[in-house]
């Protein structure tokens, strides 16, 4: 297809910010209306300000503008990528960050590119580690996708998006493109890296595996045509490296928009499920809620800053209110607390999740849905006794006994009410008893015990 020849005056009629556009674009630009013309340079300004917002990182900005105007003009939206690694199956808040800008640029008119990484995930991200990654095979990782997909699709609009496993060609890679990929980098720039640097001065081992695990995200890029990639700071390296592959390759590098880290319930490590700091996107409403108002106050700011649609403005606004007392910590959580809710819900049902959080922890009143939990018989120590720590496992309140030991000795375990300090603790289950940990989770117990058992050998502490 021919190139559209702008008109011969079209040059002269640009304005400065828009001289030296290919022919195309300038055709595209005299095509436009009048009105629409004074627009453009506007336009580009407003989505640069919107890509920008909470605390986002463009680099580099001055390639972005070029890439925005040949996408207004010609009518061909930015393919802007998005690389997750289902090496675990939920999605939590601090995934958000990432895809809630993937959506803003989504309602821009641009195109999203969901890259399953089920190959590189097989190779494992070295990113922010202290040793390797635990590789997992395809299998386990298509499984983990799927699910995926589900929780993605409370953010970002999956009918529109464009969904590549990046097996596709990674999978099929022969040794002259593996070594293709190799020389695109050397060993001193990979040092540089801050995970690996450390690794490296603590002489702890750093495979040839993981040095392949940024090239092969940068041949991500490659293979999709990115114009735009999205990434977490923690990925600031990766994403960047992914320029030089696509340069490498005679492509126009892509956009790097990196987001901060969203800190986990802790409010310093980031939010993760290995640090059991997370708010799950399958959580309930009542636990999303719960969670929320756990933050401790010196994070706050930080996830109004990152999950929410404040501009600057308006954030300066509620800094202010609460310097001044205007606004007390507790209600601007209930604020961020009921918009997460609303976000994945509804915003009744937000409503109903602030009422019953009041009646439980401010008012101290014990939840009226509480479910029964009938212990299972080996876990028995006769037909009406068990152990505590067996007891909080197979209900599920604990992963582990030792950690079921831990919040015990941590006085986080209540029982009827009354706060267990013995890790050996030991129930009468013929009566129903009411269990609690910390202050979210309750489960009323009680054993089935037949007429004529009960008692036994065992002497119970509680």
């Amino acid at each position: 297809m021919t190139a559209p020849v702008p008109p011969a005056d079209a040059t002269q009629a640009l304005p400065p910010d828009l001289q030296g556009m290919p022919p195309e674009e300038q055709a595209g630009y005299a095509a436009l209306p009048e009105k629409m013309k004074g627009q453009l340079l506007k336009e580009i300004d407003r989505q640069i300000f919107l890509m920008q917002l909470n605390e986002a990182t463009i680099n580099p900005v001055a390639e972005l503008r070029p890439k925005l105007r040949r996408a207004l003009l010609l009518n061909q939206p930015l393919r802007v990528k998005l690389g997750i690694d289902p090496s675990r199956p939920d999605l939590h808040l601090g995934h958000t960050v990432v895809l809630n800008k993937l959506r803003d640029l989504q309602e821009l008119g641009h195109q999203a590119v969901l890259i399953i990484g089920d190959f590189t995930a097989s190779i494992g991200d070295p990113s922010g580690r202290s040793a390797e990654r635990p590789a997992l095979d395809l299998a386990e990782t298509k499984a983990h996708a799927q699910t995926y997909f589900e929780q993605a699709g409370l953010v970002i609009d999956m009918q529109r998006a464009e969904v590549r496993y990046n097996s596709e060609w990674l999978e099929h890679l022969d040794l002259t493109r593996v070594l293709q990929l190799a020389r695109v980098t050397t060993v001193a720039r990979m040092l540089e890296r801050d995970d690996f640097s450390k690794r490296f001065s603590g002489e702890k081992p750093i495979s040839i595996a993981e040095f392949l695990y940024p090239l092969a995200q940068g041949y991500d890029s490659v293979m999709v045509e990115a114009d735009i990639e999205l990434g977490g700071t923690d990925q600031t390296f990766n994403l960047l490296l992914g320029r030089e592959v696509q340069r490498a390759w005679g492509q126009e590098p892509q956009i790097t928009i990196t987001s901060p880290l969203l800190p986990g319930l802790d409010g310093s490590e980031k939010m993760s499920k290995s640090n059991d700091n997370y708010v799950a996107l399958l959580d309930s409403p009542f636990e999303k809620f719960s969670k929320v108002m756990s933050i401790p106050d010196s994070a706050m700011l930080t996830w109004y800053r990152l999950l929410t649609k404040l501009l600057p403005e308006q954030f300066e606004e509620l800094v202010e209110d609460l310097a001044s007392g205007a606004k007390h910590p507790k209600e601007a959580k209930q604020d961020i607390a009921r918009m997460v809710v609303t976000r994945y819900h509804s915003l009744g049902t937000a409503a109903d999740m602030q009422d019953r959080w009041e009646a439980q922890f401010s008012r101290k009143e014990i939840p009226t849905d509480v479910p029964l939990f009938n212990p299972p018989a080996d876990i028995m120590k006769d037909a009406a006794h068990a152990k505590l720590v067996d007891l909080l496992e197979a209900a599920g309140l604990t992963p582990s006994k030792s950690e079921g030991r831990r919040l015990i000795k941590q006085k986080g375990v209540k029982v009827d009410g009354i706060a267990i300090e013995n890790t050996e603790e030991v129930l009468v289950l013929d009566r129903e008893r009411l269990l609690q940990i910390g202050s979210r989770k309750f489960l009323r117990v009680q054993a089935t015990v037949k007429e004529g058992e009960g008692g036994g050998d065992a002497t119970p502490l509680f």
